[in-house]
């Protein structure tokens, strides 16, 4: 049974500056709008004083629970620990660099309840970045909803709301927190919104990502989708692309078989087979299409093995 309103999930790494006024700034919006809220600040390692800081919060104030990673494990991981302890009926997650405005979560609260939506993501229309890292982004959020079909203008942004049907329902892990709509789409929750929200500029440290996070954020894109639309029938790619494998090579060979026998019979000059390079493809891609299928074949004994009743979700039950 869910006993609060509102959980608030923030991330923390290295956030010293930025802790109490951003904590301060959430307070002001609950009380003023008398939200029931708890609000999980999740220090993934840092090195600063940041832990302290949030220890001193909790202290004072009852609404405030931390919960400390050992080392740094990245923003997913403290995505998901602030999911499995969240008991609101909405969740909301923000960065805890000051970005993004605590002024925006009543009316995330309102499109989840009122509209009745799985997911409200922030869209941070008006971005106080340069150059070098908004360009990126425009081409990475294009291609994610050309793969997803997710219409969302801002897969990035940090400031979301979810309903906790949602959040105790999916499983963010590696660099997911991107795809998190994608992955609660494949689920089955697709009642997906968008709200424009405020951009903040960073007045405090600065930023923990680089152009990295853009190189990796495709190939995370290609695994998400691969491991959502597959994950339950692996056959259905690597039997698919085996057989096509297995047969082109199997039809090469006959090929190569057929012309030999037909120049061995007309007495015409042939050369043997393994001077062909036809062959050698023909080779590679009969073991290739063995290996993809006996891949897929494995897959899905292991998935038979580990499979679980609850892989199913029942999202409602009529009465006995």
């Amino acid at each position: 049974m869910k006993d609060r309103e509102l959980s608030i999930v923030v991330p923390v790494y290295n956030e010293e500056e930025s802790i109490p006024e951003l904590l301060e700034w959430i307070f002001r919006v609950v009380d003023a709008n008398e939200i029931y809220t708890e609000i999980l600040m999740v220090d993934d390692g840092s090195t600063d004083k940041s832990w302290s800081i949030i220890k001193e919060y909790a202290r004072k104030d009852s609404r405030v629970i931390g919960l400390k990673f050992n080392r740094n494990y990245g923003k997913s991981a403290a995505l998901q620990t602030g999911f499995d302890h969240a008991n609101g009926e909405v969740i909301v997650t923000m960065d805890a660099d000051m970005q993004d405005s605590p002024d925006e979560i009543p009316d995330l609260i309102r499109m989840i309840s009122d509209l009745d939506l799985h997911i409200v993501s922030g869209w941070k229309k008006k971005r106080h970045d340069p150059i070098s890292k908004t360009i990126p982004s425009k081409l990475f959020n294009w291609v994610t909803r050309k793969v997803s079909g997710i219409k969302l203008h801002d897969f990035n942004c940090g400031l979301k709301a979810y309903s906790n049907e949602v959040v105790k329902n999916i499983n963010v892990y590696g660099e997911m927190h991107r795809y998190i709509p994608l992955i609660a789409k494949w689920n089955g929750y697709n009642r997906i919104g968008e709200k424009v929200v405020e951009h903040r500029a960073r007045k405090y440290g600065s930023t923990k990502y680089g152009f990295k996070r853009f190189v990796t954020g495709f190939l995370d894109l290609l695994s998400v989708t691969f491991v959502s639309r597959f994950k339950q029938n692996p056959m259905h790619f690597f039997g698919v692309f085996g057989s096509l494998s297995f047969i082109g090579g199997f039809l090469i060979t006959i090929w190569i078989i057929g012309e030999k026998l037909y120049r061995q019979y007309h007495h015409m000059a042939r050369r043997d087979v393994v001077d062909q390079p036809l062959f050698f493809l023909a080779l590679v891609a009969l073991i290739v299409g063995m290996q993809l299928f006996l891949a897929g074949f494995i897959a899905e004994m292991m998935i038979q093995v580990n499979q679980k009743k609850s892989d199913y979700l029942i999202s409602e039950k009529t009465t006995d």
